[in-house]
């Protein structure tokens, strides 16, 4: 990472840096190929010049360094920089927000997003399978961008709205939670064990048993207690530990997303959207959570943005779920989310 923050500091755009990335296979955090908002999350973060923070602590210096302080500075000036850059400078990087989530129902493969400019000037966006891209025989039809894009937000939203639904969710990550961390609540048993034997020899010494023996095992137990509490501290920096109100107070600051802003559409799809399974009859769409998934009927919402003649059948092979775990990862189940029709 120190070479794409020298990168930058020598006049590379986030774009390159996108670009130069991916081509070294480096993915982010969640194992995806980088984009835009990775990278830019990644120059602006000061873990890289040492700064550890846990809730409302931060500790300079409380992990190692990876890049100097001179260079972290002079890259958040050129970040700050072309932040107030007038808008017509700007590069147009256009966001396909179900990039590697939006499946074809048909053959399975990703479908990628594209632009065409048609003959009267206007500029069309469209998902589109990527085997009948390459000329592989899938009859999929492509699929208008702002169409789709709306349908999987204002679904997700309507799911985020019902108290019933995230009082779900939060259940379902305290217990996941207390299921996947099984080294904390060793070492804290250990811990006390530890403490309660040191406690037991501070009274012996006390009566008058002090000699080369309890010393011995006295500075054993000290030690042995430092390095719990050093375990311990790793274990929490690693994984902290969320209250029950910590995670329904961060599901519910989704509710207060501006969905006409692109990044804050990004934020709501990247946080709870697993998969969607596009179909010509209808849309199957799955959400980070056990059992969240929803299926929706094309013929229903059927509207001059969306036209299909053919129909097709059938679930996905396979849902790709991942674990969410404090603010680290942003799924709510190990075992993967489950199809819901739209």
């Amino acid at each position: 990472m120190l070479e794409a923050f020298k990168r930058y500091d020598k006049g590379a755009t986030i774009a390159d840096l996108v670009r130069w990335l991916n081509s070294k296979d480096i993915h982010s955090y969640r194992d995806r190929p980088m984009r835009i908002d990775c990278v830019k999350r990644m120059l602006h973060n000061r873990r890289y010049i040492g700064e550890y923070s846990y809730r409302d602590v931060v500790q300079p210096d409380g992990i190692p360094a990876i890049v100097p302080q001179d260079l972290f500075d002079r890259v958040q000036t050129r970040l700050e920089k072309n932040k107030k850059a007038p808008a017509r400078f700007k590069a147009k990087e256009e966001l396909y927000l179900l990039s590697l989530k939006l499946y074809c129902g048909l053959c399975g493969a990703f479908m990628i997003g594209e632009s065409g400019t048609s003959r009267t000037g206007k500029i069309h966006q469209y998902y589109k399978c990527s085997t009948a891209k390459h000329k592989k025989s899938c009859p999929k039809k492509t699929v208008q961008k702002g169409w789709i894009e709306d349908l999987v937000v204002t679904t997700t939203m309507e799911m985020l709205t019902d108290d019933a639904m995230v009082e779900y969710i939060a259940d379902l990550v305290m217990e996941l939670q207390e299921r996947e961390n099984v080294d904390l609540p060793r070492y804290k048993a250990q811990l006390a064990e530890t403490e309660t034997s040191i406690e037991n020899m501070l009274n012996a010494i006390q009566q008058g048993i002090f000699n080369i023996s309890t010393k011995r095992r006295l500075d054993e137990l000290e030690a042995a207690k430092g390095e719990l509490e050093v375990k311990i501290l790793q274990e929490e920096m690693q994984r902290p530990l969320l209250t029950r109100e910590q995670v329904v107070f961060w599901i519910c600051r989704y509710r207060k997303l501006d969905v006409t802003k692109p990044e804050q559409r990004q934020r709501l799809i990247d946080g709870f959207v697993n998969s969607i399974y596009l179909y010509d009859d209808k849309i199957i769409l799955t959400f980070n959570y056990k059992e969240g998934c929803k299926t929706i009927s094309l013929r229903d919402i059927m509207g001059c943005a969306y036209r299909s003649d053919t129909c097709a059948s059938g679930a996905p092979k396979s849902c790709f779920g991942r674990c969410f775990h404090g603010q680290r990862r942003k799924n709510f189940s190990g075992t993967g989310g489950v199809g819901q029709e739209v």
